[in-house]
């Protein structure tokens, strides 16, 4: 096959934009709220997601790109829009979805909602005995903690925490002291719960609620008493969530980062959201306040966050409303009479699949290792971890037992930071040797390493994963997890944790890929030796399951595969930059986006390699910031078996799944599988194979 000029790759026609690619994902996690087919209270529960994704876009994205428009930044990225020609499309993709999620909320699921007997009363709605119930809870629990401003010289506009529920108040008349105030602000603590459920006697549903805006809007005057409060609107404040650290000025990072969440809550506003119903003249004076333009201001139907419904969710017992109970199963290795994990693993590699298998022997063989006295070391990478949680515990255990125990702890982990922070002091209290990892690179690898005397050697067991050490998150998000205590793999992650806890020159490692060093350069070596097999005859493959792909360099590696004969098949949850089934560019390239009841996160890397099928798991996305600014790694599995169980279970299903999943087409945008016979559901498929499902 002829291969296509380079040139033809550099065109910015051929690549999609991160920022819009964002939204289409948010768009599709909208979709599974709209499909009729998912359980009623998860309907709610994605509409719920694709609010609080929205709130990260504009903290991160759209912050990113004002900031750039304000420095008179120039610059593009492969796709050639300017951060000017992004904010524009943004505005009007996201004006399209906020109409669409409230319209979908008021038409749909509150109606469906109400039918089943779950119900959130409007004020206009209240009964008597309601009223007064609420009017005593009002003065019990809210008026308390409730503190009311009025904005006068005295007074000035208060600063305002991001992401918080507030009201703008418009006033007349003169207070106790003669001051007159046109305006008030009144800010609801983030201790308040935001869906108040109502006892049943007076209501006669057992699920009967009640918004805390609601509360607040038919009680408002009672905080600004002998005034009349003429109007009462919620609103909403969005504030840029970058953390203004320079790692390489500062003498202690944690205190530098613990310096900047302080200033973070009140950084640089980037959106605006106000009741539909706010009349104009207070919109306008609360951009003014914020120094918005009016396409920062976003008018909604209903509450200004509609992620606080998610409650609603947890307290509603209906198991018919929402997925079926599911118990995750372990591998066969572990099933036997044998439970120590040393044993287990000597015997050969371990397989974890994560949620469809249990994170618990992980957390199994760290409580092991704290307790063995053979066990000599322990160390472990931690980018999104609660303080609380039992690896942690168990690490506090090994070193009150005077084992050498090291964390290597991500304290810039995005939305993170406050948690690591304390999980950094908890495990220092305790002996534990903590280091942040590298300046200037996120430690984002999952790895940990266990050393054990045995007889007369020290043998080192790991475990590799392409998920965090989470025991929350591993119970919904697909991962993939190594138990091995193969030598050359020990050996690499021994190297690995000497680069992040010391000095020196990146050491080789003898079957990881790693990055910022050689994960890049490695997979694009791949790729085109994929094309160059194809080139040569025999046959080009490649498949990934990955939840970003956005790096220049490798979608022009794969477009330069595709033009040489290479059947490329790419399973992209999220952003992805690289546009499909272009002739003469792209044409042997399918991209398709699955979701489900779990969140697709496992990163796997198949190439087809001659025959000599390889099989990678990894941390990492192919995105810039994986790639070449985080430390991340990439881990080979070997063993027959388990490499066809990879496949079979981590990429097979999800390419024949027409139960959640959307094709990206060439011209950017996603078009949704339809079942025209069986459906074929993956997820659905491995909680079957590998747990047990209470349908």
């Amino acid at each position: 096959m002829t291969e296509q000029p380079t040139a033809q790759i550099e065109h910015s026609d051929l690549f999609l934009n991160r920022d819009l690619s964002i939204l289409q994902f948010n768009r599709r996690v909208f979709e599974m709220a709209a499909d009729t087919k998912v359980p009623l209270l998860e309907r709610l529960k994605f509409l719920c997601i694709s609010s609080t994704n929205m709130d990260e876009f504009f903290e991160v994205r759209v912050a990113v790109q004002k900031h750039r428009l304000a420095m008179g930044s120039l610059s593009t990225a492969a796709d050639g829009l300017t951060a000017g020609e992004i904010l524009t499309q943004v505005r009007s993709r996201v004006d399209l979805l906020v109409k669409d999620q409230y319209q979908l909320l008021n038409e749909s699921l509150l109606p469906a909602m109400q039918e089943q007997g779950i119900r959130i009363l409007r004020r206009t709605d209240w009964n008597e005995e309601q009223a007064l119930w609420i009017r005593r809870f009002f003065r019990r629990e809210l008026l308390p903690v409730l503190t009311p401003i009025g904005l006068d010289p005295a007074h000035p506009f208060p600063r305002l925490l991001s992401k918080i529920l507030n009201f703008i108040v418009s006033l007349e008349g003169k207070d106790a002291f003669g001051r007159e105030s046109h305006y008030g602000i009144v800010q609801a603590p983030r201790s308040l719960s935001r869906v108040i459920r109502l006892p049943q006697q007076i209501t006669g549903s057992e699920y009967c609620f009640v918004l805390l805006s609601s509360i607040i809007h038919a009680h408002v005057g009672d905080f600004f008493p002998g005034m009349e409060a003429k109007a009462c609107h919620q609103f909403r404040i969005t504030r840029n969530s970058t953390l203004l650290v320079d790692e390489e000025e500062v003498v202690d990072l944690k205190q530098a980062v613990a310096g900047e969440l302080l200033e973070r809550r009140f950084s640089k506003a980037v959106r605006l959201e106000v009741s539909n119903r706010c009349p104009d003249e207070l919109a306008n004076f609360l951009l003014h306040q914020y120094g918005l333009e009016q396409d920062d201001l976003y008018r909604v139907d209903g509450l200004v966050n509609l992620y606080r419904l998610a409650a609603i969710y947890n307290v509603v017992d209906r198991p018919d409303l929402k997925y079926p109970v599911f118990e995750p199963g372990v591998p066969a290795q572990l099933r036997g009479e044998d439970s120590n994990m040393f044993n287990i693993i000597q015997q050969g590699d371990v397989l974890l699949h994560h949620p469809f298998q249990s994170f618990a022997p992980v957390v199994e063989l760290l409580n092991q290792a704290a307790n063995d006295p053979n066990v000599l070391v322990i160390k472990q990478t931690m980018y999104r971890v609660v303080p609380d949680s039992p690896l942690v515990d168990a690490l506090v255990r090994a070193a009150r037992a005077n084992k050498e125990v090291v964390a290597v702890i991500e304290l810039m982990a995005r939305f993170n930071e406050e948690e690591n922070i304390a999980l950094a002091n908890r495990l220092s209290e305790a002996g534990v040797q903590v280091v942040y990892g590298v300046v200037g690179y996120k430690t984002h690898c999952k790895m940990l390493m266990v050393v054990r005397r045995e007889g007369k050697r020290l043998r080192r067991y790991v475990h590799l994963g392409t998920g965090n050490y989470h025991t929350v998150t591993s119970c919904f998000y697909t991962d993939f997890g190594l138990l091995s205590c193969e030598p050359e793999l020990g050996e690499d992650v021994h190297k690995l944790f000497q680069q992040l806890t010391g000095l020196g020159k990146a050491m080789r490692l003898k079957g990881m890929l790693s990055a910022p060093f050689t994960l890049h350069k490695g997979l694009i070596e791949k790729i085109e030796r994929e094309a160059q097999n194809a080139r040569n005859g025999g046959e080009g493959r490649i498949r990934a399951k990955i939840n970003g792909l956005e790096e220049p360099d490798i979608i022009r590696a794969l477009y330069r595969a595709s033009q040489a004969g290479v059947k490329i098949d790419l399973v992209v949850r999220g952003i992805c930059c690289l546009r499909p089934g272009i002739k003469g560019v792209s044409e042997n390239i399918r991209v398709r986006s699955v979701l489900g009841r779990f969140l697709e996160h496992t990163r796997i890397y198949n190439f087809h390699n001659g025959g000599e099928s390889e099989v990678f798991c990894a941390s990492a996305d192919w995105m810039g910031r994986n790639l070449l600014r985080r430390v991340e790694t990439c881990f080979p599995v070997r063993d027959p078996a388990l490499k066809k169980e990879v496949i079979a279970q981590g990429v097979a299903p999800y390419l024949t799944d027409n139960a959640g999943t959307w094709n990206l087409r060439s011209d950017g945008s996603y078009q949704r599988v339809q079942s025209r016979t069986r459906s074929s559901n993956a997820q659905l498929m491995l909680m079957r194979k590998l747990g047990t499902l209470k349908e």
